[in-house]
């Protein structure tokens, strides 16, 4: 079991995951989105192979078009 908290709220997986993963299962794939794991901003290019541990905390932030 992997206890993480994503934007305040806790939330438990039963397999070890990704940071791309995580992204797919809460449906944010092919989304412009920022995600801060720890207080470090995680970049795109390492979201496959950075893994999530129990007890991270995650900030993702979703980039909304307007003007």
């Amino acid at each position: 079991m992997i206890n993480l908290h994503i934007n305040g709220a806790p939330h438990t997986f039963t397999a070890p995951l990704s940071v791309e993963q995580l992204v797919a299962h809460l449906g944010y794939s092919g989304k412009r989105i920022a995600i801060e794991r720890n207080g470090e901003i995680v970049p795109k290019s390492q979201h496959a192979s950075t893994p999530l541990a129990d007890g991270d905390i995650l900030e993702i932030v979703v980039a909304v078009g307007g003007g």
